[in-house]
């Protein structure tokens, strides 16, 4: 990750969520850097702190750095002294990591992939290796072992989608009192992380989706993010979930760079997307929320 004793990281997170405590908090103490503590990522406050208190690095799931983006301070504000821009817990969308390198010339972004169970660190795109490959969540690290398969746990070849598992000393146990999920999660001695996603042919790992977020639209399986994606890229978005709910209506922008079979059906614009305390987007929410709503009318907004 890069880590060093001059580093000046803000720790804008809560510390009872596994990456900013076991990836960022504590691996920058053992370092000797300085860590700055908030309550949580407020962009206004976050920009101020960055300026004012000369911040060089920084770890925050997508959305986090959407709304940071966002803020109109984001252009006043000095924010030369950031250096590093570590994001996961959720896939970035290539158009925002793009923005992000343009608004912060020298930037240097790691991509750092995970989850709660693996304590939380799977895989790290390095900043040299983002021009190449800027969808890729990079290779396994130290004491990881990940493979792609099929439903048999047979490995999947480059560029073929599967389940993405894991094996490593620092996986958790088990779930505490869960013992059948425990089970079905270390089906055939691996971990099962529930993303899908493929190897290219040179070792770097791609996600595609959550298997539970992927979209059954006519028999055909559609990955929400890349529609997301697509819809990225209309500069009247700022951010963007996609769940199921069939329609007959079209979209015309996502229809310049989408399949027929991957355009969304329906639009429903919201002052706020659902997240956690980490930032994290909360699509099953919206599944519930929105789920009555499939012979609604198609919603345009200004």
């Amino acid at each position: 990750m890069g880590y060093t004793e001059d580093e000046i990281f803000l720790g804008a997170l809560p510390l009872y969520h596994s990456a900013p405590m076991h990836a960022f908090a504590m691996p920058l103490l053992l370092t000797g850097a300085e860590i700055l503590l908030m309550e949580s990522p407020v962009p206004a406050i976050c920009l101020e702190r960055i300026a004012r208190d000369h911040v060089t690095s920084m770890f925050c799931p997508p959305t986090v750095w959407i709304s940071l983006l966002r803020h109109p301070d984001f252009a006043t504000r000095d924010l030369s002294s950031l250096k590093k821009a570590y994001y996961g817990a959720a896939i970035m969308p290539v158009p925002v990591l793009q923005e992000l390198r343009a608004r912060l010339p020298g930037i240097l972004p790691f991509n750092c992939y995970g989850q709660s169970e693996i304590a939380p660190l799977a895989t790290i795109l390095q900043p040299h290796e983002h021009d190449a490959r800027p969808a890729s969540v990079g290779r396994p690290v130290l004491n990881v072992e990940t493979r792609v398969v099929d439903l048999n746990m047979q490995d999947m070849p480059p560029g073929s989608h599967g389940e993405i598992i894991h094996r490593s000393p620092h996986l958790m146990r088990g779930y505490w009192d869960k013992p059948i999920e425990t089970a079905q999660a270390f089906a055939g001695g691996w971990f099962h992380s529930g993303d899908v996603g493929y190897f290219d042919a040179e070792g770097y790992l791609y996600i595609v989706d959550r298997i539970k977020d992927v979209i059954n639209t006519g028999g055909v399986q559609v990955a929400s993010r890349e529609v997301e994606d697509a819809l990225f890229t209309h500069p009247a978005i700022a951010e963007v979930a996609v769940i199921a709910i069939p329609d007959p209506k079209w979209i015309a922008h996502a229809s310049q760079c989408l399949a027929p079979y991957k355009r969304p059906k329906q639009i429903f614009f919201t002052d706020a997307l659902p997240k956690n305390t980490a930032g994290k987007l909360l699509k099953r929410q919206l599944r519930l929320e929105y789920a009555g709503t499939a012979s609604a009318v198609l919603g345009i907004g200004p």
